[in-house]
């Protein structure tokens, strides 16, 4: 079996999305690549009862390979992801604090210093509709110069050097995402400023303790 792993892999990962409350039913895709195959969640199957035999495999270039399953709608969006990053792994969500956030602004502000680990201010991707070619194009410049994205009156999409990191990624988007909602129900949240992101970014590189003494 191509990429057997990999489609393990993705399996566990999906079932964490509906454990963690990212996904509901069928709604969210993962995918992880090795060299130029892709595999990824199908199409008709709630991601917690996924096997690992339904995952099609594909070539990056858009090819189906192998699985019982046709591949998820979304499946262009990834493949769109790959071929514009580096990257090894994606997950797509709709999750709710994120969906919310899709449907309201045109970029998800700093207010919070973890949002230096996705590359500051998140950008929301125009809006198109889900499976299709333009969708991918509009994810693929929003994700220029950052790890994760949001999708507008959509969801949220992160990307990663695996499976791991990529969930990691977007599970910090979504809850980035409640922090903002919730603090603008009080007022006008404070944004981060570049400087201050930058310092975290620094601060980020020496560990737990930071560079100033216990």
């Amino acid at each position: 079996m191509l990429l057997e792993q990999e489609r393990r892999d993705i399996c566990l990962t999906a079932r964490r999305l509906v454990e963690r409350g990212l996904a509901v039913g069928e709604a969210g895709t993962v995918s992880a690549r090795s060299g130029d195959l892709v595999a990824v969640t199908p199409a008709g199957v709630a991601l917690d009862r996924i096997e690992p035999a339904d995952c099609p495999v594909l070539s990056v270039d858009g090819g189906a390979l192998e699985g019982r399953r046709p591949p998820a709608a979304e499946t262009t969006l990834h493949i769109g992801v790959y071929r514009t990053t580096g990257a090894a792994a994606v997950v797509h969500t709709q999750s709710e604090n994120a969906a919310a956030v899709s449907a309201v602004l045109a970029e998800l502000p700093p207010i919070h210093h973890a949002a230096a680990r996705l590359g500051g201010a998140v950008p929301v991707a125009d809006y198109a509709t889900y499976g299709t070619g333009e969708l991918s194009d509009h994810a693929a410049k929003a994700l220029k110069g950052k790890r994760a994205a949001l999708l507008a009156n959509h969801g949220a999409v992160a990307y990663g050097d695996d499976l791991a990191q990529a969930f990691e990624r977007v599970r910090l988007l979504e809850w980035l995402s409640g922090i903002y909602l919730r603090s603008a129900t009080i007022g006008g949240p404070r944004v981060l400023s570049e400087d201050e992101l930058a310092e975290v970014r620094h601060r980020d590189t020496y560990g737990w303790a930071g560079p100033d003494p216990l």
